[in-house]
Parts: C-alpha cells; structure tokens; sequence
C-alpha cells in the first residue's frame, strides 16, 4: 500500500496543474457520456439506413449503457487496487479505438460489439474520475470542482440529441462516433503530461465472484426489460429473465454483505442523505432520458424539422443548463443545497407537464419554453444534488461512491429509455388496436397519444424526487433546530 502520507495537495507542482488536470477528467466525462445519448437522434436514420424496426436499432443506445453499469464497479475497484490515473489512462484509450470501430461499422451486430468495446474504456474512465478529481482538489475547492464535473456529467448526457443532429445533417452518421478521436487524442497528449503517478493502491483481491453476480443481475435485468418491448411481459422468457435479475441481485447483496474487501461497501447506504439523494438523482436522469429518447421523433416526425433544425431546437436543453449548473454549484456553497434541489425539481415538473400538452401543431416558441425549462431546472438540481452526495462520504470511500454515483446515473438513462419506449407501444398499439413498435405512417394521433402518456409519466417521477426532496429539506432543517438548543447548554 502506498503511502497515506504522501498527498498530491503538497506537490506545488500539481496543485499549478491542477485546472488542467479537471479539463481532461471532464472532456473525457463529457464525450464518455455524449455517447450514452448522441445515438438517439441517428436512430430513425440508422432504422431506414439498415432497415431495422426502432424496437431493434434502439440496442445500439441500450448496449453501450449495459456494459457501463457491467463493468463500472469493476473499473471502480480495480482503479483502488491498480491506481485510478492507470486505469484512467487505459480507459481514455480504449474509448479512442472504439469510437473509431464504431463508425467503420455498418451492420447492427458489429456496431453493437464496437460499442461495447466504447463502454469498456467509458467505464474505466467514468469510474475513477471523481476520485482523481477528490485527490488533487483541497478540500475548500472540491465542492465546486466536483459540481463542475458533474454538470459536464448531465450536459455531456443531455446534449447527445442536440450535438448529433447537427453532425448527422452536415456529415453522417459515423461522424458521430469519429467525433471523439480528434477531441479524444488531444485529451490524451494533455493528460499524459499532467496527470501525476498514482500514489495510493490497496492490497486486495478482486471481487471475480460479486463482479459476476453483478453483471449477471444488469444483463437479465436489462435484457428483459428491453426485450419485453417487443415480445410482451406475459411471454415465459421475459418472466424467467426479470426473475433471475431479481435472484443475482439478492445473492450480489447477500455476499457483498459478507465479503471484506468486496465490489461497493454497502455501508455507505446506511446514510439517508447519501442514499436519498442518490436516488432522486436516479430519478432525474429516468425523467429526463425519457425526454431524450422521445424529442428526436417529436420535432422530426410531427413538426418535421430537419435533423439540424431539431438538433438546434434540443440544444436549449444543454445551454441552459450548461448556465443555471455552474451558477446554482457556486450558490449552493453559499445556502446549502437543499432548497436548490428541491426548486430545480419543481421547474422540471412543470416543463414536463407543460411537454405533455404538445401535439402537431405546437408553436416552436412554445416548444422551446418547456424545453428551456427541463434544463433550467436540471441545472438548478444537478450540481447541487451530486456534492451533497459526495459530500456525504469518508475520503477512503469517495473511489467507490463515485463508482456508484455513476452506475446509478447510468441505471438511470437505461431504465428511462425502457420506460418511455414500454410505455410508447404500449398506449400507441392499444390506440392502434395492434402490436405497434414503431411509428404508423399517417397516423401522428397514435404517437402523440404515447407521447403524452411518457410525458405525464416523466413529471410523476420528477414529482416523487421533488417530495422526497422536500422531505430531505424538512429533515435537514429540523436536525439543525434540534442542534442548536444543545448547542447553547
């Protein structure tokens, strides 16, 4: 085991260095999570170019998500054992190769494989990233590096859409993909000359059996939400594969409890902050993916806007967001982060209700408000909610809580994904009176009545992270009355 000692806020050398060191963690936090959500704008070209149903292409989006949330712990706790700068550096490489393999690929299984490949370097990089960032930073600039890097977190999976319309209309669909090897190569030069040697890495084995379990639980899980779509829930292989999610993730829980040295301390869930607060995260990224996924087929399909003009109309999303996020960050060192959650939460409800009225012949302005709205209120929520949940943990546990944090966020987009396409067919074919999993040519009526459907679902779940948020806020401010009459005797 490394010296404990020993830390990087003593080398003057680093600490000039240390605002480069958090461009390159967040460029890479930004293209590994672009590419979470830019292929969901290329999904009806990709559909018409490989002439595949959405229900199908949509595993291109669904693949690269299920390897993350495989692989994430892994990278997190082989980043504490090997050092987290190592496997930072191996994963931006591997992301680099197979962003280049995806966008040579032009049959669906290949571009699948490629972007599992993509997902390997995403995880590693993704994993260990806020624990670089804890190390390096004092701690009275931590707060604001950490906010920072997850504002590129949200803005990196917010802007896929947006960012991807306007490269598919002017280049094509590779480019996409191709995008990130110049950026990526850059990110690389930079890194290899400032980020420093590793100075800690623990003595332990890897955790082969709870790693399994838990790959086992995301693959079924996944495999049978997403498959269900199209054959059904009733159908007896969905059933046995939710199930066997249900029993891996029961034995992963079970042994980990068990297991010294395993995959996540479950410990760091005994705290109700921490936990509350991750899961109105996981909340939020489920709502807003479920915009992601139906925005691009909405302003293409029904107010027939060309990708680029649909791209600049999602864009409002990510600006917005990318000015409320760094603004609501610094404000929440100021007055805590509670009532900034719990306001950004309100606005995201009222724009996802105000999204459910839309139809076809919605005025862009109007379009535009609720979708500036989503991100005003993303932003007000993001920075804050992801300090208060580092803040929440002991500096020997930030490796693996940033490990979680990430694999919720990317549970997060998977399960939105599967809500809003689930429900889409679901409502769309019993409008249609027939198994629907795409849209029905001259019929908008069919789409925009799951489209509805998706968006009233959406501002429910932002309801619910907006009341437990409440709660939190109730919580935090009557454990301070309490504290003060002690105080004073």
């Amino acid at each position: 085991m490394g010296s404990l000692e020993r830390t990087y806020q003593e080398d003057a050398n680093i600490q000039k260095r240390r605002w480069i060191i958090l461009i390159v963690l967040n460029l890479f936090t930004f293209m590994s999570t672009l590419d979470g959500s830019i292929v969901n704008i290329a999904l009806p070209v990709l559909s018409k170019e490989m002439g595949l149903p959405i229900a199908q292409i949509e595993w291109v989006t669904t693949g690269y998500l299920m390897a993350i949330c495989c692989f994430i712990l892994f990278f997190g706790k082989l980043g504490d054992i090997a050092g987290i700068i190592r496997i930072f550096k191996i994963g931006t490489i591997i992301f680099i190769v197979g962003s280049l393999l995806c966008g040579l690929s032009h049959t669906l299984p290949l571009l699948i494989i490629s972007r599992v490949v993509q997902a390997l370097g995403a995880s590693m990089t993704m994993a260990n990233s806020q624990g670089i960032l804890t190390d390096i930073f004092p701690a009275k600039e931590r707060g604001r590096a950490l906010g920072l890097i997850g504002t590129f977190v949200s803005l990196g999976s917010i802007a896929g859409p947006s960012l991807g319309g306007i490269i598919i209309s002017s280049l094509g669909w590779e480019y996409i993909f191709w995008v990130n090897v110049p950026v990526g190569l850059i990110a690389i030069g930079m890194g290899w000359k400032v980020l420093p040697a590793d100075l800690i890495r623990v003595k332990a084995k890897i955790d082969a059996p709870g790693s399994s379990l838990f790959a086992v639980f995301i693959i079924t899980l996944f495999a049978g939400l997403l498959l269900g779509q199209q054959a059904g829930y009733g159908n007896l292989w969905i059933i046995v594969l939710l199930a066997a999610a249900v029993i891996a993730l029961a034995w992963f829980i079970r042994a980990e409890l068990n297991r010294p040295n395993g995959l996540v301390d479950l410990s760091l869930f005994k705290n109700p902050l921490f936990s509350v607060s991750l899961l109105c995260g996981f909340l939020v990224f489920t709502a807003n993916f479920c915009f992601n996924i139906i925005a691009p087929f909405y302003t293409q399909n029904m107010l027939n806007l060309s990708p680029s003009s649909a791209g600049f109309m999602m864009m409002l999303f990510p600006i917005c967001m990318v000015i409320v996020a760094p603004l609501s960050g610094a404000l929440s060192d100021k007055i805590g982060s509670e009532l900034l959650t719990f306001a950004g939460l309100v606005v995201m409800v009222v724009a996802q209700f105000g999204l459910a009225w839309l139809h076809e012949g919605s005025s862009l302005v109007i379009v535009g408000v609720w979708i500036a709205m989503l991100g005003i209120g993303s932003g007000l929520f993001q920075s804050p909610n992801n300090s208060l949940i580092m803040s929440q943990v002991p500096r020997t546990q930030l490796g693996s809580a940033g490990s979680v944090n990430s694999l919720v966020r990317n549970v997060g987009m998977v399960v939105g994904i599967t809500v809003a396409t689930t429900i889409l067919f679901h409502v769309m074919s019993a409008k249609a009176g027939h198994r629907v999993t795409g849209l029905v040519p001259g019929r908008p009526d069919i789409f925009l009545h799951g489209m509805h459907a998706v968006f009233i679902t959406s501002a429910s779940i932002c309801l619910v992270a907006a009341v437990l948020t409440g709660w939190r806020m109730f919580q935090a401010k009557a454990a301070k009355q309490a504290e003060q009459p002690a105080a004073k005797h």
